[in-house]
């Protein structure tokens, strides 16, 4: 087994990491306490890295959706990395969220996971691919129709107006 250190740049790796649990979970201190059990168990089992299976975010993405199993999922999802923001319009920017949260609580469960890796974890769809098995043409075409998806969850509760940023495997 090759074993590099995957915990080199932690700065860079708490940051995505804690982008991508407070995708799932929501912003605050469950993500933070989420972010610190993903970093604990990664210190305890950093032997187990294998640079082979992937980059170390990927690693610590896995660390992390096991951390998140079994916890229940409020769905919010920031929604400056979707759209920009008026930072005067705090009215505008509090039905934005809750529109927002209520069009990711539509979704299924694979599409919510795929925009969290995406938009979380500012992970490519190469890097979502990677850490979940899959083809990386196959994981372009689940986010774009999980985009497209929550384009319609995001019509029905009334916000026609909100794009949602194209992913890199869009471009």
């Amino acid at each position: 087994m090759f074993r590099a250190d995957p915990l080199a740049n932690p700065e860079l790796l708490i940051r995505r990491v804690y982008a991508y649990v407070a995708y799932r979970v929501g912003d605050g201190a469950d993500a933070e306490d989420i972010t610190s059990e993903t970093f604990e168990r990664a210190v305890r089992y950093k032997q187990s890295y294998d640079s082979r299976k992937g980059e170390p975010v990927g690693w610590l993405i896995g660390i992390a959706r096991r951390c998140i199993e079994g916890r229940p999922q409020p769905f919010e999802l920031s929604p400056d990395h979707l759209h920009s923001i008026d930072p005067y319009d705090l009215e505008g920017e509090a039905i934005r969220r809750i529109e927002l949260s209520t069009a990711i609580g539509r979704l299924e469960e694979r599409d919510r996971e795929l925009i969290a890796l995406r938009y979380g974890s500012d992970l490519s769809a190469r890097q979502i691919a990677e850490l979940q098995g899959a083809k990386t043409n196959a994981i372009e075409v689940a986010l774009h129709r999980a985009l497209g998806r929550l384009r319609a969850a995001l019509e029905d509760t009334g916000e026609s107006k909100l794009p949602v940023r194209k992913s890199q495997a869009q471009r």
